[in-house]
């Protein structure tokens, strides 16, 4: 299958062009808020006494706190896990030169390190809000595959983060890099179909675990279980992204320990610590309830 002729920056004011992976950003954020402002106005889905552990105006201020996370925890998460090198190097804004640590706009976020960050900014804010601190990440959990969705689609706009090799019929071959001065895609001379593994992970990260989610906080009283929707979040995603793992090409700067590549070593810790945090959660309701 041909790669659809997308072009990645959507629209330039002047110097300035907006991308289509900054609007999934914006996307995902915005969404997410809407459907957390939702959940929080309905009491049943929470504990005794049906209160959320944020009202409408504190989550408003809590999204300034979830975009730093992202960003910074993102990059830093990129630069640590997969590309450390980038620290020292430089690059240019508007012609002058730019540290590439900070060049976010030429791609490299990590999302395990995005969840780090998150959790830091999640963790400084409740101790400050006096809130609890796994029933806010319970809601992040709930809206968190809204944003992955929207992310995996921007990698495939993008063209970058695809699969390995395939012979599948619905194997695409993908651009190497796209020419703002042609205004096209450039397309390596070997070029094979590969697989569209961003794809697979947009239905998997965020489809799929948003259902799931969405179906134990409603159907099993999730939400009841402080860090029980957080941990079937964390393993959700794990097990997804191990899964994946398996057709998505291998970062070339990321060494892999035999078959299992960064993405899979970082996946494993994240979905052994959401099984603890399922098992607390529902030894917590167990207790409420007896």
């Amino acid at each position: 299958m041909p790669y659809p002729d997308i072009d990645p920056v959507l629209i330039s004011l002047g110097p300035l062009p907006i991308r289509w992976y900054a609007l999934a950003y914006i996307a995902g954020i915005a969404l997410g808020a809407v459907y957390v402002t939702r959940l929080i106005a309905r009491p049943g889905l929470w504990g005794p006494g049906g209160r959320s552990p944020l009202d409408r105006a504190q989550l408003d201020d809590f999204v300034t706190w979830i975009i730093l996370g992202v960003i910074l925890g993102g990059r830093l998460g990129f630069l640590v896990f997969y590309r450390p090198e980038l620290i020292l190097q430089m690059t240019t804004l508007f012609g002058l030169p730019f540290p590439a640590a900070l060049a976010v706009w030429e791609g490299g976020m990590s999302f395990h390190g995005g969840m780090i960050g998150v959790a830091v900014a999640t963790y400084l804010f409740a101790r400050k809000r006096g809130a609890p601190f796994f029933g806010i990440t319970d809601l992040l959990a709930c809206a968190a595959p809204i944003g992955l969705f929207f992310g995996r689609l921007a990698n495939f706009i993008n063209a970058e983060l695809y699969g390995r090799p395939t012979d599948a019929p619905w194997g695409i071959v993908f651009p190497d890099h796209y020419s703002a001065a042609q205004d096209r895609w450039i397309y390596a001379a070997d070029a094979v179909p590969r697989h569209p593994s961003q794809l697979y992970e947009a239905a998997l990260e965020g489809l799929v675990l948003f259902l799931i989610i969405r179906i134990a906080i409603t159907r099993f009283d999730a939400l009841r279980a402080p860090g029980a929707a957080t941990g079937l979040f964390l393993i959700g995603y794990g097990a997804s992204r191990f899964f994946v793992e398996f057709f998505r090409e291998p970062d070339v700067y990321a060494a892999t320990l035999g078959f299992l590549t960064r993405g899979m070593l970082l996946s494993l810790p994240m979905a052994a610590l959401g099984l603890l945090l399922l098992l607390r959660g529902r030894r917590l309701a167990h207790r409420v309830t007896v």
